[in-house]
């Protein structure tokens, strides 16, 4: 491709580079001149800046449709709405709830082909709903060359797609102790209702229960949902605390206990009889982000959370605070 300037006589059939007045008119950068456009710019200007497609090259409107026709081949199967090529740009939106899954690797590869040749994209396994941008195609030149598109085709195929949310519902337990204020019951059940109808679920039903291990075991059993969600009044502190035996009282088994995400450190994840099982943190009483929704979101989609998984979890695990926590990361700063 050839950018630069060239006198505006021998501008037709080139792109505009930059926006020009003349005449009494504006043009577009972008715009493909015309013979008329060129002798509206030859009125007032004597050279200007212009692309000009060489063989074998790719406008960026053709070129993004491509590319974004290579990474979405089935956008019904894959979650995903893709736009109209415009100014080099295609947007690939969210058909539905669900979270982002994509072959990193591939695209980092298609990154690395040309500067021109972009995707970029939410990160893995983030959390969307319907009409969410999840990626953006975008050609940064007028034109790229034909070769290197099709490479970036054919590494980036299908590499991003929404993974559906896969559970229909959930059961929530709420332990109850001593002298517990009944708004922190309706707080939490309404925080993780919340968070359950951001994936399209239903929060099946809610059983409060003593705070104690076999109370817990028997509300498991009977507990409706594909999902069962545990929120204590007392926060578990060790693998062998109350609510952690009580999913093995009820024959279930735990997978994991802590993660080093903050907000959201005490969180414990397991099944019961093929059904995921979270215990969750107290700051899910929170409406904010915390580690919990991460483990929920994925286990909702039908991937499996390993220990491995959340060790990894650890890089950008550090969260915003929240204020309602009873103790926080930092003192506040004293008032004398």
């Amino acid at each position: 491709m050839f950018f630069g300037e060239v006198p505006v006589a021998q501008a037709e059939g080139a792109i505009l580079a930059h926006s020009e007045t003349a005449g009494g008119r504006v043009l577009k950068k972008g715009t493909l001149l015309t013979a008329a456009d060129v002798a509206v710019l030859a009125s007032e200007l004597s050279q200007v800046t212009v692309a000009r497609l060489g063989a074998g090259d790719v406008g960026e409107d053709a070129a993004a449709a491509a590319l974004a026709a290579a990474l979405v081949p089935d956008p019904a199967a894959q979650g995903l709405a893709v736009s109209t090529a415009f100014t080099g740009r295609v947007n690939l939106n969210a058909s539905g709830p669900g979270i982002v899954e994509i072959d990193a690797a591939a695209i980092h590869a298609l990154n690395r082909i040309d500067p021109a040749i972009t995707l970029a994209t939410l990160p893995q396994w983030q959390r969307v709903t319907a009409g969410t941008l999840a990626g953006t195609v975008k050609i940064i030149a007028y034109a790229v060359g034909g070769e290197a598109l099709a490479e970036a085709c054919t590494v980036a195929r299908a590499a991003i797609r929404i993974r559906p949310v896969a559970l229909r519902d959930a059961g929530l337990i709420l332990t109850r102790v001593a002298g517990q204020d009944d708004k922190l019951i309706r707080k939490g059940a309404e925080a993780v209702e919340a968070r359950l109808t951001a994936l399209g679920m239903r929060l099946a039903g809610v059983d409060v229960v003593r705070h104690d291990a076999r109370a817990i075991a028997d509300s498991l059993r009977r507990l409706p949902g594909e999902m069962a969600l545990i929120l204590t009044a007392s926060a578990t502190s060790d693998l062998m605390d109350t609510a952690p035996q009580g999913l093995r009282l009820a024959g279930g088994q735990v997978t994991r206990f802590g993660m080093p995400v903050d907000p959201g450190n005490l969180l414990f994840h397991g099944d019961l009889g093929g059904r995921p099982v979270i215990g969750l943190p107290g700051c899910a009483r929170s409406p904010a982000l915390n580690g919990a929704d991460w483990v929920l979101e994925r286990l909702a989609c039908g991937v499996a959370v390993t220990a491995e998984d959340i060790a990894q979890m650890g890089v950008g695990g550090l969260l915003k605070e929240i204020p309602l926590r009873p103790q926080l990361r930092e003192p506040k700063p004293r008032k004398d």
